[in-house]
């Protein structure tokens, strides 16, 4: 059972391009923008004040609510969901600790590892994910947080998704490093300048970090 429901959970994410997805609310509802910590010995930021699984990395929002991965370029929504097998492995590779509302599989694994993703969703979403994050690049480091919108609380936060974008490229100069960033910046208007290092996706993992986690392919 718990491999049907993965597996309606996948097609239900990949059979809606993320240029035909809808907004969906989520179990996000902040205030303010919340204090962000990086996970040690990664690129991720998480949100230990958030009470939901909720991180930050490369220019974009996630969070992990009803088993599917969800995005935003803004703290506290709109949220789009996002097929698993373009989630960066970066966010997938995050330990169970900081997930603030692990769902019950994730609870059960080891809390210093990351989930077995590739239990949860199969071997063919193992194997796709392979395809698009395979290879090497070099390392970077974190993004910066955007804290400009530390500015815009519950009274003032635009929702208007083409307004948010607006305001991000006049404040935020970051350029985004995994082709799925790049892409949703770039189908927002924000301009995205060459980048001829680009892979499109992820470094190699850091040691000890291989184990329950998606494998990069080289």
């Amino acid at each position: 059972m718990k491999r049907f429901l993965a597996a309606f959970l996948l097609f239900a994410a990949s059979a809606l391009p993320a240029a035909a997805q809808s907004y969906t609310d989520i179990d996000v509802d902040l205030p303010m923008f919340p204090e962000m910590q990086p996970v040690p010995d990664s690129p991720v930021y998480w949100a230990p004040g958030v009470d939901s699984n909720y991180f930050f990395y490369d220019g974009l929002f996630w969070d992990y609510f009803h088993d599917l991965w969800h995005w935003s370029a803004w703290y506290n929504g709109p949220w789009m969901v996002a097929d698993p097998v373009y989630v960066p492995t970066y966010v997938l590779w995050v330990p169970i600790r900081y997930y603030r509302k692990p769902t019950p599989y994730i609870a059960a694994g080891n809390p210093n590892r990351p989930p077995r993703w590739s239990e949860f969703w199969g071997t063919e979403w193992q194997a796709r994910h392979n395809e698009i994050y395979r290879g090497a690049a070099g390392p970077f480091a974190r993004a910066p947080l955007p804290t400009y919108q530390a500015q815009f609380g519950r009274g003032n936060y635009p929702r208007n998704p083409q307004q948010q974008f607006m305001i991000h490229g006049q404040n935020y100069a970051y350029q985004p490093r995994e082709a799925v960033s790049r892409q949703v910046y770039q189908a927002r208007g924000v301009i995205v300048t060459a980048n001829p290092t680009l892979r499109g996706h992820s470094p190699p993992p850091p040691d000890g970090r291989r184990d329950d986690a998606p494998r990069e392919r080289r």
